[in-house]
């Protein structure tokens, strides 16, 4: 190496900003622990995103474990889980599909959180555009382009299933941090597909563990 710092492209530093986005989203979702509220205020400089700026602006004077866990936690109003929004699917399923897709890229989320919470698979989609970034400074255009492929298809596949569902449980409260992170994580992904993804066949499997409810 020349010891010079690379210059990066513009397309590079939209990406870099892209994954800063989805990674403060991520956090936005997460439960505040720990150095949490400095991670918020720290990603919220890389990005002009006005929802995600607006909710880690919030975030500094409302975030808590109690709140979080009153809105996303067992009874709560908002379920943060994909599964939720999979009428049939068999759980076991679905994580295998998610931890497939993650190992595929190396990507080993650092929480207790399950495969599917919303917050996971937002940290990955963050994980996808670092590394689409990486390729392209690298210049290798075959691997950038099956990470964007990826990234594509895990948005569509996943993300789309529960975001406009999250988005609006959250608009119906009275936390505008996590209002306005609803908000963004919908402008993100889109609606989801008319015609609603199933991983599995519906049937009747007594080894199999099915979400029920």
């Amino acid at each position: 190496m020349s010891g010079m710092a690379q210059v990066l492209t513009p397309d590079q530093i939209l990406l870099l900003r892209d994954a800063a986005g989805w990674r403060l989203l991520a956090l936005l979702f997460e439960c505040p622990r720990g150095d949490w509220h400095r991670q918020v205020e720290a990603l919220a400089t890389e990005t002009d995103d006005r929802d995600l700026r607006e909710a880690a602006g919030n975030a500094s004077a409302q975030a808590s474990e109690g709140l979080y866990h009153a809105v996303f936690g067992p009874g709560g109003p908002v379920s943060p889980r994909e599964v939720t929004d999979r009428g049939g699917v068999q759980l076991g399923y679905l994580l295998s599909e998610l931890g497939a897709y993650y190992a595929a890229f190396a990507f080993h989320p650092r929480t207790d959180e399950p495969y599917d919470h919303v917050s996971v698979e937002a940290s990955f989609m963050g994980y996808l555009r670092m590394k689409q970034a990486f390729a392209l400074a690298s210049g290798d255009h075959d691997a950038a382009a099956i990470t964007e492929d990826a990234a594509a298809g895990f948005r569509a596949e996943h993300l789309s299933a529960m975001a406009a569902r999250i988005a609006d449980g959250l608009q119906g409260g009275t936390i505008p941090y996590l209002a306005a992170a609803g908000r963004a994580l919908l402008a993100r992904v889109g609606p989801p597909p008319r015609v609603p993804l199933r991983l599995v066949p519906s049937g009747d499997d007594d080894d199999a563990d099915v979400l029920c409810g």
